[in-house]
């Protein structure tokens, strides 16, 4: 293409809930001080994005839940997304070349201001770069926590981000990490992370610290009860417009349980005045470099079959599917 004209692009809308489209759209010539991107690879989140596929964001949250460069609302139609890595086509020339991230829906070129890409460090893979959103929620659920050296640590959810938590958490010295979850699947992939595996009605009590990302109801209440006395458990799970019963009678209060939020939104209160959401996203991505990492991508597939991935993804018929990363088209 030429340099700073307009340029086509594709991209993928919502247009209601459970109904997506790749749309052509027309990018106006590139503005001094941004970057035209070439998209190389991009993540669907099985958490947040497939409950706004399935429009269950409440209203109360539209505003707090929009993502940085969401076009429409989520009343329909809509581009949302936030994982997105590619190389710069096109803007200042120390970044033209590199392979950077961007938290921007799946599109196959983009524009955004120049301070709005993180250049991958160069031992990421790019591939592999598409666990950095997931990473960087894992990274502020542990400072929330926090774990403490030798504690006894419980992760409710093997799916993506309760992989990279018990990752992180196995990595703080004397601590054990067991995994739960429903799907024995999992146990293999918690293994090579450093974590042991339990199914639910096999798993240890007496946690010292329980973080929940299961996203179902029955995931929180094995949480409650694993908890030992005056544990925290550390609630990573969106439910969005969904009610959930929480068992708090039983032992809740004899234990003196801790029931704490966390979200990636906000840069968790320990580390707010020195860390900014960019800072914290670098070093998301400077975690990236091990390549037991690959484990949790199990699923690719190109971007015009994205639609079709998102509906699978909703559904209950892709249980076996961790991380989605969808590949772009080689520009011609």
């Amino acid at each position: 293409m030429t340099e700073n004209a307009p340029a086509h692009s594709l991209a993928c809308w919502i247009n209601a809930p459970l109904q997506a489209e790749l749309r052509t759209t027309t990018l106006p010539a590139l503005a001094p001080g941004e970057v035209r991107v070439l998209a190389l690879h991009s993540g669907v989140s099985r958490g947040t994005e497939t409950l706004v596929f399935r429009g269950e964001v409440p209203a109360s949250e539209t505003q707090r839940m929009r993502a940085p460069f969401q076009e429409g609302e989520f009343s329909f139609p809509l581009k949302y997304g936030y994982v997105s890595v590619g190389r710069v086509e096109e803007g200042p020339p120390d970044l033209v070349g590199r392979l950077v991230f961007c938290l921007y829906p799946h599109q196959t070129v983009f524009q955004v201001p120049a301070s709005a890409v993180l250049p991958l460090p160069p031992d990421v893979p790019p591939a592999r770069a598409v666990l950095a959103a997931n990473l960087e929620t894992a990274i502020n659920a542990l400072w929330d926590a926090p774990p403490r050296m030798g504690e006894r640590i419980a992760v409710i959810g093997g799916g993506t981000l309760g992989l990279l938590v018990a990752w992180l958490a196995a990595q703080v010295p004397g601590c054990s990490v067991q995994v739960i979850d429903i799907q024995a699947s999992r146990a293999p992939i918690a293994g090579l992370l450093g974590a042991s595996f339990s199914l639910p009605e096999d798993a240890k009590d007496e946690a010292d610290l329980v973080i929940h990302t299961s996203g179902h109801a029955a995931g929180l209440a094995t949480a409650l009860r694993l908890a030992a006395f005056e544990a925290t458990v550390l609630e990573l799970s969106w439910y969005g417009s969904r009610e959930v019963s929480v068992p708090l009678g039983q032992a809740f209060h004899s234990r003196r349980l801790v029931l704490k939020s966390s979200q990636v939104g906000s840069v968790a209160t320990a580390m707010r005045g020195r860390w900014s959401h960019r800072q914290r996203l670098e070093l998301a991505l400077k975690m990236l470099t091990d390549p037991r990492l690959d484990a949790l991508i199990t699923h690719s597939a190109p971007f015009d079959e994205l639609p079709q991935v998102l509906q699978r993804l909703a559904g209950s018929g892709a249980p076996d599917v961790l991380c989605h990363r969808i590949d772009y088209p080689e520009p011609r």
